[in-house]
């Protein structure tokens, strides 16, 4: 099935509450993650188990930052910078 829809060349200003709670999913996941990684490279006595148990931790601790970066928006701010498209269709409706 292909894919029809235009690819976005930019993120939007503003972030839907889908949008949201998709990323504070994945930023649980990647939490998750580097937990258990970090208790594994914990209990491993191999060192090259550790130090590979230790790289994918920190791959997923940069993941977690990453997301939490497009997090730290004011949402607000960015809405209400964005053209109000509902309430000039209702403004020309009532017309």
């Amino acid at each position: 099935m292909p894919n029809n829809q235009p690819l976005i060349p930019y993120p939007p200003q503003a972030i839907t509450t889908k949008d949201i709670l998709y990323l504070k999913d994945a930023m649980s996941w990647e939490l998750l993650a580097f937990k258990k990684f970090h208790f594994m490279a914990q209990q491993v006595q191999n060192p090259q188990f550790k130090e590979a148990l230790d790289k994918a931790g920190k791959m997923h601790q940069n993941h977690f930052q990453r997301i939490l970066t497009h997090l730290q928006v004011d949402n607000n701010a960015a809405l209400a910078s964005l053209p109000n498209t509902q309430s000039q269709q209702s403004q020309q409706q009532s017309n």
